[in-house]
C-alpha cells in the first residue's frame, strides 16, 4: 500500500520502496494576490503529487515549500509581503544534496512535480548534476511543472484569451484549482489584470502597479471549482500516462530497436 514516504519506519523503507515510484512535490511560499494564500504553489504541487502517486502505487515525499523567489515582472517579486525564498544557487545546492540522499533508496522511478514557475531551471540543473555523478543510473526520472502537461487543445477548449503560463500567476487556472482543492483558503475577491507581462523579458525598474493588480498578472474572471476539477484531472491523467508510456524513454527501455517495454503500474513491479 502506497502513501507518504515519511510515514514508513527506517526498518521497512528499503523493502517497501524497492522497485516503486517516489513522487516529490516542490512548491513555494509566495504572494498570490489578495484572494489566494501564500501556499498556492506548495498546495498544488502536493495535491498533484498525492494523486499521481496514488495512481502509480507510489510514495510521496513531504512538499518542499521554500524555493526561488519570483522575479519583479513575474508576480511582483518582493514588492508584496509574505514571500519566503532562497537564492537560485542555494536552491540548486539544496536540491542536489537532497537528491543524493534520496537516490540511495532502491526506487525504480522518481517523479518531481513542480508548482512554482521560477523553480524549474534549478530543479533541472540539480537533476542533471546528480545525473553526471551517475546517481540516476538504473532509475527513471520524470520532472515537470504541472502546467507543462496541459495540452493546447485543453487550453483552447476551456479558457478564453489565455495569457501564457508565465503570466498565469494567481490567475484563472490557479484560482480554479484552489477553489477545487482548498476553497477554504480562497477569498471572494476576483481581481483581474488585463495587460499580462511578456514572457522572457527582464525589466528594471519595474512599476508593479502597471504589471500586476495587487500581485495578480492576469484575469481571474471565469475561475470556478468546476474548471479546477477538470484541470486537476487533465494534468493528473497526462502525468500518469507519460510515466506509464515512458515518454522520452522508449529506446532506453526497449533496447536498440526502440521497442517499448511496459512501465511499472502496480505495486511491487519494476520496468
Amino acid at each position: 500500500m502506497a502513501g507518504p514516504l515519511a510515514d514508513l519506519t527506517s526498518a521497512r523503507i528499503t523493502d517497501r520502496v524497492t522497485g516503486r515510484t517516489v513522487v516529490w512535490p516542490i512548491g513555494a511560499t509566495e504572494q498570490h494576490g489578495p484572494h489566494l494564500p501564500l501556499s498556492v504553489d506548495a498546495v498544488l504541487a502536493e495535491e498533484f503529487a498525492r494523486e499521481i502517486a496514488g495512481e502509480l502505487g507510489g510514495f510521496t515525499l513531504p512538499v518542499q515549500s521554500i524555493a526561488a523567489r519570483s522575479l519583479p515582472q513575474s508576480g511582483g517579486g518582493l514588492s508584496f509581503p509574505g514571500t519566503v525564498y532562497v537564492g537560485g544557487d542555494t536552491l540548486v545546492r539544496f536540491l542536489r544534496e537532497a537528491l543524493r540522499s534520496l537516490l540511495g533508496l532502491p526506487m525504480a522511478r522518481l517523479v518531481v512535480v513542480n508548482g512554482h514557475f521560477e523553480n524549474e531551471p534549478y530543479i533541472f540543473e540539480a537533476l542533471d548534476q546528480v545525473r553526471q555523478e551517475g546517481l540516476l543510473d538504473g532509475k527513471e526520472v520524470f520532472a515537470f511543472s504541472w502546467w507543462s502537461l496541459v495540452q493546447e487543445s485543453w487550453i483552447a477548449a476551456e479558457t478564453d484569451a489565455f495569457p501564457g503560463w508565465h503570466a498565469e500567476h494567481a490567475g484563472v487556472t490557479e484560482t480554479s484549482l484552489m477553489l477545487h482543492l482548498r476553497p477554504d483558503l480562497v477569498t471572494d475577491l476576483r481581481p483581474d489584470h488585463d495587460t499580462p507581462p511578456r514572457a522572457g523579458v527582464y525589466l528594471h525598474p519595474v512599476d508593479v502597479d502597471l504589471i500586476s493588480t495587487d500581485g495578480v498578472l492576469s484575469p481571474t474572471s471565469g475561475s470556478s471549482a468546476e474548471l479546477g476539477e477538470k484541470l486537476f484531472r487533465h494534468v493528473t491523467d497526462e502525468a500518469v500516462a507519460m510515466v506509464r508510456e515512458g515518454a522520452g524513454l522508449l529506446r532506453a527501455r526497449g533496447g536498440r530497436d526502440g521497442t517499448r517495454r511496459a512501465a511499472a503500474t502496480t505495486e511491487g513491479t519494476q520496468p
